[in-house]
């Protein structure tokens, strides 16, 4: 301490922190100290390696003419000629169009349904009734996609469907071929997938919307708040980052189609694929049809790399809005 008269001056020197060199032999003692968890951690790792790591050396079957005699690694290549096939026919434009639109779609139904349901469900007083219609909306999820298509088949069915015997008589309107009618799908396919996945993305956001401290909503009704704007003020502000984060993998999916959705639902009828053929189902007919694994494995690895960086782009904007919400 330096004193000059009334005014003295405290100089402190902070240490720096000194790093001491990692012993020998200490990364195999975390690594045996915390053996139990790395056990309960291998499953999930060698599931991983062997669903999604193991199959990326498919990838070079999107670059060559495959043929059962020479195999994957004996067949001649053909550079992008598999991609100039998926992309020359007259239907590339119909397959992209309904792929991007449908799923753009989804992406804004299923999110402002799941969480108006999920606020919904929160703001319940009776919890075993909250519990009860929560199950309800749950259990389509867990449905076949064969089980759906065989449900709206009993719904549209031209002979003894429920619309067209008891709706459409019951108001004299003529009955519909809705199997023939590519008009009405995209009305039908959106409201089928809502109904399928809204529950999944209700459990997600209400186990969100649990995890606000009550603290919040009790400071708000101190102040007067109504619950139109707790809601709009506390609940959706808070749960903001689940939403960017859901909305970021669904857009990196935008390429992708649930098949079962397109394939099953339409009975993969003809008349109906102006507005319901898509990348995956286009794929199919043509492998089925023509057995060509190249342009198959060309069309796959178009769809991951074009949602690779679309998740990238959808991080970047968040990042450039609100860097703090950004997943990386």
């Amino acid at each position: 301490m330096i004193t000059q008269g009334k005014r003295s001056t405290v100089r402190t020197v902070q240490s720096q922190p000194v790093r001491l060199p990692a012993k020998k032999g200490s990364v195999f003692k975390h690594l045996l100290k915390h053996k139990v968890l790395l056990l309960m951690l291998l499953p999930g790792v060698v599931f991983l390696l062997i669903n999604n790591y193991l199959p990326m050396f498919g990838i070079i079957i999107a670059f060559k003419n495959i043929n059962y005699v020479d195999g994957i690694l004996g067949s001649p290549w053909v550079g992008l000629d598999n991609f100039r096939f998926l992309f020359a026919t007259s239907d590339a434009w119909i397959i992209t169009r309904n792929t991007v639109l449908y799923n753009f779609v989804f992406i804004i139904l299923n999110l402002v349904f799941a969480v108006s349901i999920a606020i919904a469900l929160n703001e319940l007083r009776n919890k075993l009734a909250a519990k009860f219609y929560q199950s309800i909306m749950f259990f389509p999820y867990f449905l076949s996609m064969v089980v759906v298509s065989y449900l709206v088949f009993a719904f549209l069915n031209v002979e003894y469907g429920f619309i067209n015997k008891g709706v459409l008589s019951l108001f004299g309107l003529n009955e519909l071929n809705w199997y023939s009618e590519p008009k009405y799908w995209p009305f039908i396919l959106p409201l089928i997938n809502l109904w399928k996945g809204v529950g999944y993305g209700c459990v997600i956001y209400l186990a969100a919307i649990i995890g606000i401290d009550s603290e919040y909503y009790e400071a708000a009704l101190i102040d007067g708040a109504s619950k139109w704007k707790q809601i709009l003020h506390i609940t959706i502000p808070l749960i903001r980052p689940v939403i960017i984060i859901t909305t970021i993998l669904a857009i990196g999916g935008i390429f992708r189609s649930d098949f079962g959705l397109f394939y099953q639902t339409t009975l993969n009828s003809g008349a109906l694929y102006p507005t319901t053929l898509v990348i995956d189902t286009y794929v199919y007919n043509a492998l089925i049809n023509m057995g060509n694994l190249g342009m198959s494995a060309a069309a796959g690895l178009y769809q991951s790399l074009v949602g690779f960086f679309l998740v990238l782009g959808s991080n970047w904007i968040v990042r450039k809005v609100d860097k703090d919400q950004a997943v990386f």
